[in-house]
């Protein structure tokens, strides 16, 4: 439960510009003080909590960042809050749904918010802290958690990083590690091309506790090969009780949802919450759920609608001891990254390897209405297809009463029109074109459903039945000049120990990827008009 709020500021945003007939909004900034209670049956599926310190009352206590943009004026507002959940303590809201620019956590000026759609809808917009290891930066959103314990004794454990350098994170000079090192004894790096190469050890320099680097007089001196694998086991300690994320979510929107205190921060009543999030905060939103926290401590539902936008089949490597949730799992990089675990879809089924069954949703009144987008990045890199087949990819799936799915059809991870042709570091160009008018139209639509009961149209996917959903054997790809063709997509496995993986797995699941026409253009899905 949320104890109390701090409230750091309260200014006008962008001068106060009026965004259509809302109005003016205003920005408030400021920390939330929580504790939960580690015997409660709604808390006890969090890692480590067993093991995080507790206050006089037996609690546990962290300490999440808050920003919200909220209507001057709170009757020409909705009175809805749209939640984003932040992306590694980055706001993506206005840089993606928006057709604003990217990473800007503090916008100030009406051009940092793109076209201000999510504000001209008059939401509520609330982000908040999770990631106990998000950079806190120029108004990044993290939380402080706990560092757990044995008995007041420093918990210790064999930890493995991997480190790409020239790709997601840019070029690297060191490595920053995702845990102390209790001791460099026994530490090991090794470095390979590809995953399937044998790994060959390489020497190393500790700069502190939390950084490595190569060895200067090494074969490489000193500098990572761009796109080389570089993995790192040592005994790592002090891991933070980082499932108490959820909970800081649950407690955060409840809190704004139900407690009177929570006008001085919302400005008026809040009647509905829904939430958005883009890749890993999708993930996180899929984790939400199935971990339970869509069901506040009173038994309320949290979230009354979801939007979850590229993140396929995938959850997080976060509510485990010494989890690394910034890492997803690719064919490349983090390809053993523990992230997509059965069940996958709000149908309940049977995973053909443990014999459990499962669903997506629980099945009672805490399940939120949920829409899931992806696009052809999501398809061959996370298993979209498993959201509308059982886990064998045998047979589609119906629609569940709450739950809609759509691929946006010829789109890719983080498309849209700002974005360059040139390759970067991949074979090909890269594709610009935007998903972005249909997630904000999907985001009206899971707004009307959730305020007015109105549904949206029926899932658009790729179906096995109708031959737009194969899998990558039959895939018929044309023979285009100077085109890469990809030797396959990303399999979806059991997921496997992180620490120590298996190089290959035999319990595979059915995913499938969308049929191409004799131009190369997906066949299924929302296709958006033709753009110049």
């Amino acid at each position: 439960m949320i104890v109390s709020i701090e409230i750091k500021s309260v200014e006008p945003l962008a001068e106060g510009a009026a965004f259509g007939p809302v109005g003016a909004y205003e920005k408030v900034i400021g920390v939330a003080h929580g504790e939960v209670d580690p015997r409660a049956a709604a808390n006890k599926g969090i890692a480590l909590i067993d093991k995080a310190p507790v206050n006089a009352r037996g609690l546990v206590e962290y300490v999440t960042d808050f920003y919200i943009l909220r209507p001057r004026d709170p009757a020409k507002g909705k009175g809805r809050i749209l939640y984003e959940v932040n992306n590694r303590g980055r706001k993506m809201l206005f840089g993606n749904i928006a057709d604003g620019p990217q990473g800007i956590n503090d916008p100030q000026k009406v051009a940092d918010l793109g076209n201000g759609f999510p504000l001209r809808q008059g939401f509520t917009i609330v982000w908040s802290g999770w990631d106990p290891d998000a950079p806190r930066a120029n108004l990044g959103l993290g939380l402080t958690a706990p560092v757990a314990t044995d008995g007041g004794q420093p918990i210790v454990q064999t930890v493995r990083d991997e480190f790409v350098s020239g790709t997601r994170g840019g070029a690297l000079e060191a490595f920053k590690l995702s845990y102390e090192m209790a001791s460099a004894d026994g530490a090991k790096l090794t470095v390979r091309e590809r995953q399937s190469d044998a790994p060959q050890d390489v020497a190393f320099v500790t700069v502190d506790a939390r950084t490595i680097r190569l060895a200067a007089d090494g074969p490489q001196g000193g500098k990572p090969k761009p796109g080389f694998l570089y993995e790192f086991t040592y005994q790592g300690t002090k891991p933070k009780v980082q499932g108490l994320g959820f909970a800081a979510t649950r407690d955060f929107v409840s809190f704004l949802r139900h407690d009177s205190r929570a006008l001085a921060a919302t400005g008026g009543p809040i009647s509905h919450a829904l939430a958005i999030g883009f890749s890993q905060a999708g993930r996180y939103l899929r984790h939400h759920l199935t971990e339970g926290f869509n069901r506040d401590e009173s038994g309320r539902r949290v979230f009354d609608g979801i939007l979850s936008h590229i993140a396929g089949v995938g959850r997080l490597f976060f509510n485990v001891p010494f989890a690394q949730p910034a890492r997803t799992n690719t064919q490349h990089e983090d390809n053993r990254a523990p992230e997509a675990w059965f069940p996958f879809s709000t149908a309940t089924l049977e995973d053909p390897f443990s014999r459990r069954k499962g669903s997506l949703l629980r099945g009672d009144d805490s399940d939120p209405k949920l829409i899931e987008t992806n696009t052809s990045t999501e398809y061959w890199q996370k298993g979209a297809s498993l959201l509308t087949t059982d886990p064998a990819g045998t047979r589609d799936l119906d629609d569940h009463s709450k739950a809609r799915t759509y691929f946006i059809t010829g789109t890719q991870h983080v498309g849209n029109f700002n974005t360059p042709s040139s390759p970067g570091s991949c074979a090909m160009p890269r594709n610009p074109h935007d998903a972005y008018p249909a997630i904000r139209a999907l985001l009206v639509a899971l707004d009307e459903w959730i305020s007015t009961g109105k549904a949206p149209p029926p899932s658009r996917v790729p179906r096995i039945a109708d031959g737009t959903a194969v899998p990558f054997e039959r895939l018929r790809l044309p023979k285009i000049p100077g085109l890469v063709a990809p030797p396959g997509d990303n399999k979806i496995s059991v997921a496997a120990d992180w620490v120590d993986p298996p190089q290959t797995s035999e319990a595979i699941y059915g995913s499938r990827l969308p049929a191409v026409d004799a131009d190369g253009n997906e066949t299924s899905g929302i296709r958006l008009p033709d753009q110049a």
